[in-house]
């Protein structure tokens, strides 16, 4: 079959490599690329074009407890259905996902896979947060891909540098580019990030302005824009779901709905790399189990007295550190229970 639809979505031979190494008969199963996740289907993409899509249900529903489902930017092995839906029997390994605690069910969310940049969007406004950027900073890192901060609305700030200097401190080499979609201001330096077959994932809070962003970017009106708030600048919600955009460059964009919280799951790789600099700090103790209260030879305690940490960043960092290590807990407890369950399958 020919692939050349599927691989400008990004289908490679990351992806290629894995249908070999499938015990299945995969002789009747063709490459897809996950654009919508709905609760009762899924829209994909094949080289034969977009169709609406289930999960087989013998493979995915007899075995739950195990199962890996389809998210937003999967790449999954579909077997073809002219006279109806698709039907999706495998998701293949991702290079890369975002994930969240889901607060309700204690578990892990994946929000999104398989993508190459993360473009972290915040308005130069009230939704200015450097505690939320170093949250979003954690995940983006532990994703696998690339962070870029992108500061929306420059041509409503007054003074964009002092923004972009407060950042330089927190997001040590993380791109960061003051955008406008009004006067086109930053949008040269985003060009480096938007090539054919790449993906980006766009998160944020609501009404920092992802759409127009990526109306700007595509260069053309793909996604609803609403107007902003007067009264606390911020824009009305418009990303209702999870989708994957293709854009007339190749280049794919990912929007997520804005987010009200972002739990953490798992993210020891990205808490080490967005507090690199308190990680030092703390090898820099005298005890190597140093609780930084009233222990002598404390580097941490030395750097917050002299301001070279600042107690909001400190303060930040054990927040999230303590968020880790409850879903990394909740992690090893759900898998425990599906070793078990799949003990208890084969006693069977």
């Amino acid at each position: 079959m020919n692939n050349s639809t599927i691989k400008r979505y990004g289908y490679n031979e990351f992806y290629e490599r894995q249908i070999d190494e499938i015990t299945m008969d995969c002789s009747e199963l063709v490459p897809a690329r996950i654009l919508e996740v709905h609760r009762e289907y899924y829209k994909l993409m094949t080289s034969d074009g977009e169709n609406s899509a289930k999960l087989k249900g013998s493979i995915f529903y007899n075995d739950s407890s195990s199962s890996v489902y389809p998210a937003i930017g999967d790449f999954v092995l579909v077997k073809k259905n002219t006279m109806g839906d698709d039907i999706i029997y495998k998701v293949l390994d991702r290079k890369s996902k975002f994930a969240r605690m889901d607060s309700f069910h204690e578990k892990e969310q994946i929000v999104a896979t398989n993508f190459d940049y993360v473009f972290i969007v915040t308005s130069l406004n009230y939704d200015f947060s450097i505690k939320r950027i170093e949250r979003y900073l954690t995940c983006a890192w532990e994703s696998g891909a690339n962070p870029v901060i992108i500061l929306t609305k420059a041509d409503l700030c007054d003074d964009c540098e002092s923004y972009i200097a407060e950042l330089e401190t927190v997001a040590i080499g993380v791109p960061i580019i003051a955008v406008s979609s009004y006067t086109g201001q930053g949008f040269d330096d985003i060009k480096k990030f938007v090539k054919p077959e790449k993906t980006i994932v766009l998160l944020g809070s609501s009404g920092v302005g992802k759409s127009s962003l990526v109306n700007a970017i595509a260069e053309e009106d793909v996604m609803r824009v609403n107007d902003i708030r007067e009264d606390d600048s911020k824009g009305r919600h418009t990303t209702t779901h999870r989708q994957l955009i293709m854009l007339k460059n190749g280049t794919m964009i990912i929007d997520t709905p804005g987010m009200r919280e972002l739990g953490m799951w798992v993210v020891d790789d990205g808490l080490n790399v967005t507090f690199s600099d308190v990680e030092q700090l703390e090898l820099n103790c005298k005890f190597s189990d140093c609780k930084h209260k009233t222990e002598p030879g404390c580097a941490v305690k030395a750097a917050l007295e002299s301001g070279e940490l600042s107690i909001e960043r400190w303060k930040n960092f054990i927040k999230l550190r303590k968020e880790a290590e409850f879903a990394e807990k909740k992690a090893k407890l759900l898998s425990r229970d599906k070793s078990n369950n799949k003990k208890k399958q084969f006693a069977r």
